[in-house]
């Protein structure tokens, strides 16, 4: 688990509007379904690189998934180039998702709705959308999260001297906030074997554990000798520095305690607050102005979807697509 100034979780939205509608959902007719085995035509070049009508067919399938309405081709062909767009930026930025990463991730998917990799797959096939564009689409949303984590970082912090100038001018009060040391305790599940039995008992392995727990300090003397469990110390983490899907349990979990066990993309795991501390700094002066009207999830989602909004429009304009 990375934490990072600004947690970038659009893709669990979308993720999950996908898997939403597969509820009482009707399979695509054979037509439908085969479409994407006719001979790949290309539609759009983007910067030189193709846009298939397979691939427009598979984003049409999964646009159906989602009960999307409208004209269809075109929306998926506006979301492919869009996407085609990310991938460029990300290539030309160095952004790499591994595909060890994109393999847990899908499974990670797959274990939180309830299904193995093995259904998921089904799924994708059944409905026309192929695994290979699934994990293309969140091999995107993954990469373009650290792509927009970067921008912000670049362009959205604060520099510390109008840091410090800002303090001057408040008469040189110093904001503070919470400063937490965290440890990781991850009970491993590979992405092959995550069905639902294998990830109920490590479930039920991880909360015995966290009910033993008394400290950071005993945790890998508890965890000796117990199969697949991962303890990483994570240092020290400012409060706005948190990632969303942790935040309110570390807020509520005293110091020598752990939050309740979740499940991740690694497997199942929970955090430890090792140490907590008040600080004040100019570290935390420029992290706490620069987040300005940030300070909830829906905040930071709005303010990533601006930088993307602008990001992408940046480089839809000095692009080169081609409609054939």
């Amino acid at each position: 688990m990375k934490l990072t100034t600004m947690s970038m979780n659009m893709n669990k939205r979308i993720l999950a509007a996908m898997i939403a509608g597969t509820v009482a959902f009707t399979a695509l007719s054979i037509t439908e379904m085969t479409g994407a085995a006719n001979a790949a035509e290309i539609k759009v070049i983007v910067n030189s690189n193709p846009i298939t009508n397979v691939d427009i067919a598979n984003r049409v399938a999964f646009l159906k998934l989602q009960r999307r309405s409208g004209n269809l081709n075109k929306l998926a062909q506006d979301e492919l180039v869009e996407e085609m767009l990310k991938r460029v930026e990300m290539k030309s930025r160095g952004i790499v998702v591994s595909d060890q990463e994109l393999e847990t991730a899908y499974a990670g998917f797959a274990s939180r709705n309830k299904m193995s990799v093995a259904q998921l797959n089904q799924l994708m096939n059944q409905t026309g959308i192929t695994p290979k564009h699934f994990k293309t689409f969140i091999m995107v949303q993954m990469g373009w999260n650290r792509a927009i984590g970067a921008r912000f970082r670049s362009e959205g912090m604060m520099s510390e001297q109008d840091a410090v100038q800002r303090m001057l001018k408040e008469g040189g009060k110093k904001p503070s906030t919470n400063e937490y040391t965290l440890q990781q305790v991850i009970f491993v599940v590979p992405a092959a074997n995550r069905s639902a039995g294998v990830m109920a008992k490590r479930r039920q392995e991880a909360n015995t554990l966290r009910n033993r727990f008394s400290g950071c300090d005993a945790t890998r003397s508890l965890t000796k000798g117990m199969m697949d469990v991962t303890v990483r110390d994570l240092g020290k983490h400012l409060e706005l520095q948190l990632p969303p899907e942790w935040t309110t349990q570390l807020k509520a979990t005293a110091v020598g305690r752990a939050t309740a066990v979740q499940d991740t993309d690694k497997g199942v795991e929970f955090l430890a607050v090792c140490a907590k501390r008040s600080v004040s700094d100019d570290r935390v002066a420029q992290l706490t102005f620069s987040m300005e009207g940030t300070s909830n999830n829906s905040d930071q989602e709005k303010k990533a979807e601006e930088i993307s909004k602008k990001y992408v429009k940046e480089l839809r304009e000095k692009a080169k697509i081609v409609n054939r």
